[in-house]
């Protein structure tokens, strides 16, 4: 009997030893995945957020560039490189997929096995209560006394000790292979949530990017428009500055040629006042309002340079026009770009050009005074809406900056 019942706490002994094995083996693969896998996790998470704030950082940098002066070219680069870390973004979000993919999987496979070893626990558990069942409450005490020698008592005591031992880390096996199945089922319910928000996270860039390739797409056309815009703009400002250019020579040789009228003649217009270097600063504005364009080089909205000759005077439409000196009117028509305009010619040789009208209430060679209304504000068809655009040409048609002769603002 005795040796029956050290084979079968052998036999136990060896099976609840390869279940022991099984356990550290589990537990060592999970802590080797939990000591390797959050961390690659950890350190994409950084570079996701990193690359997040850089792409943040362009899309501020190109509210500010929409803001000013638009730049197509920078503001396409801008586009380009935050499409770039959109698409750096899709990769890290991949690579995060991928790990929590392996996770899972690796997870899946340690709850699988697990689960086989704590159903092979629990049917050694189940056989070894069935046993003791059936030797009943007093099994110890009938081996004890059952012992026919001090030796073969403390080899009986020793059987019951290991065999009382060995139930009760069976008993604890099962325990601690429920509580590991309890935390792997949390572990793959959170690992699985990852995944769906890395998934959502992707499908959201995917249609960012989708949408800053569309932005870009529209940019160049946008730009190729504007391109060819400015290119016929600039043309037709060239062709009417050479044309405002041929039309005051014209008038000054005109000036030039006609003889000046006897003093004291029926005929002699008033020459007092005018336009000159002695006016410098004191001239009336023709029109109230803020300058929108400046005298000299500026930029288009397009990014095209080109050279203003006058200023552009913001006012509403059908605003009075005023004459800023005494002089006569040597023309009034439509100059192409320039629209109506009126032209004053001042007793000094300078002349003072009032364009973008929307009407002109005076004729040619009609002697006016200063402050005189000539005309209204138009320019509400233009791209800068509602405007005056005011010149002085000196000697040789030379265009001078106004607001020199305009008297300054306080």
């Amino acid at each position: 009997m005795c040796e029956s019942a050290g084979r079968r706490s052998r036999g136990l002994a060896g099976r609840m030893a390869r279940g022991l094995i099984v356990v550290v083996a589990l537990a060592g693969l999970a802590s080797s995945v939990a000591g390797q896998q959050p961390t690659d996790l950890e350190k994409s998470k950084q570079r996701l957020e990193q690359i997040r704030a850089e792409r943040e950082r362009l899309r501020l940098e190109q509210e500010r560039l929409q803001g000013q002066v638009r730049d197509a070219g920078r503001e396409l680069d801008n586009l380009e490189r935050q499409r770039d870390a959109t698409n750096r973004i899709v990769n890290e979000l991949e690579r995060q997929i991928g790990g929590l993919g392996s996770q899972l999987e690796n997870t899946s496979v340690q709850q699988a096995l697990a689960e086989d070893n704590l159903a092979d626990r629990r049917a050694v558990l189940e056989r070894r209560l069935v046993d003791i069942y059936k030797r009943g409450p007093l099994y110890t005490f009938q081996v004890l006394l059952a012992a026919e020698s001090f030796a073969d008592l403390l080899s009986r005591y020793k059987y019951l000790y290991l065999s009382s031992r060995q139930d009760r880390t069976l008993l604890q096996d099962v325990e601690r292979l429920r509580n590991t199945i309890k935390a792997r089922r949390g572990e793959l319910v959170l690992v699985q949530e990852q995944l769906d928000r890395r998934r959502a996270d992707r499908e959201s860039e995917l249609s960012r990017y989708r949408t800053l390739a569309e932005e870009r797409s529209a940019q160049i056309r946008r730009l190729r428009q504007n391109t060819q815009t400015t290119a016929r703009r600039m043309t037709a400002l060239a062709r009417d500055e050479e044309n405002l250019i041929d039309v005051l020579a014209a008038l000054e040789r005109t000036r030039r040629a006609t003889p000046a009228p006897r003093a004291g003649g029926a005929e002699a217009p008033t020459r007092r006042g005018g336009v000159s270097t002695a006016e410098l600063g004191t001239l009336d504005w023709p029109v109230d309002g803020r300058i929108i364009h400046d005298f000299g080089p500026d930029t288009l909205a397009s990014g095209a340079r080109i050279t203003r000759h006058g200023i552009s005077i913001a006012a509403a439409n059908g605003t009075g026009v005023k004459a800023v000196a005494a002089g006569r009117v040597v023309l009034v028509q439509r100059l192409g770009t320039y629209g109506l305009s009126v032209i004053v010619e001042h007793p000094s040789g300078y002349y003072s050009l009032y364009m973008q009208l929307s009407a002109a209430i005076v004729k040619v060679n009609d002697q006016i005074a200063k402050g005189q209304e000539i005309g209204s504000v138009g320019g509400e068809n233009t791209p800068d809406g509602a405007h005056l655009y005011f010149e002085i040409r000196g000697d040789n048609q030379i265009a001078l900056d106004p607001t020199d002769w305009l008297r300054r603002r306080r």
